[in-house]
């Protein structure tokens, strides 16, 4: 049984080859930010699921794998996070990442990472499901501007939702995490485990490592 990722994320990549899954990947090529603003005012668990949910069902429309073939489950994830109210995906410009980390350090946001799993096993549906994660970040107190320059010039936090990792550079500069830490990399394995479950699957027939 085969899992194909709508992703090109490495931290998800990596995330389930550590836990034994080598999957298919393939680009959904969704545009977010219209996806978005066509479903109107959305809190930040339902748009991670709005996301998460067209980006697995992209997969199924895509022209690099005849939907025929796909045989087995399709996982769709998105993230965003969260501060004072305010929600936060991929900063891409320095100065924007550079604006958010002056204000988030020292303090604690949270990370909502949301996912879609679409059962298309024997290559035609059977049906999906889906739920967000939660993970509550604290950050360090002293960072100071030097650090955060530094860190931003690497080119990491640009491209990642809230303008940190947890498995990489910025691993450093956070100080605690309340809530499960995967969700955090953007992919809850216990939540994924949970949800092929509910659609009557086997999470260790997924293991291909």
């Amino acid at each position: 049984m085969r899992l194909y990722l709508a992703s090109t994320s490495p931290a998800r990549l990596a995330t389930l080859r550590a836990v034994g899954i080598e999957p298919v990947t393939i680009a959904p090529g969704v545009d977010e930010e219209a996806a978005v603003a066509a479903a109107g005012p959305l809190t930040a668990p339902e748009m991670v699921q709005l996301l998460a949910r067209l980006k697995a069902e992209a997969v199924l429309d895509s022209a690099s794998l005849p939907a025929h073939e796909i045989d087995g489950f399709i996982l769709g994830g998105d993230s965003a996070f969260e501060l004072d109210g305010d929600v936060h995906g991929k900063p891409h410009l320095p100065e924007v990442a550079r604006e958010r980390w002056l204000r988030q350090r020292g303090r604690s946001g949270v990370l909502h990472s949301g996912h879609w799993l679409i059962d298309h096993r024997g290559g035609e549906p059977r049906g999906a499901v889906g739920r967000p994660a939660q993970a509550l970040v604290q950050f360090a107190q002293d960072i100071d501007e030097a650090e955060i320059d530094a860190y931003i010039a690497t080119g990491e936090p640009l491209e990642v939702a809230g303008a940190f990792t947890i498995d990489s550079k910025g691993a450093a500069f956070i100080s605690s995490i309340e809530g499960d830490p995967h969700a955090v990399v953007g992919l809850s394995v216990p939540l994924v485990r949970t949800l092929v479950h509910e659609l009557g699957g086997r999470w260790t027939e997924l293991w291909n490592r």
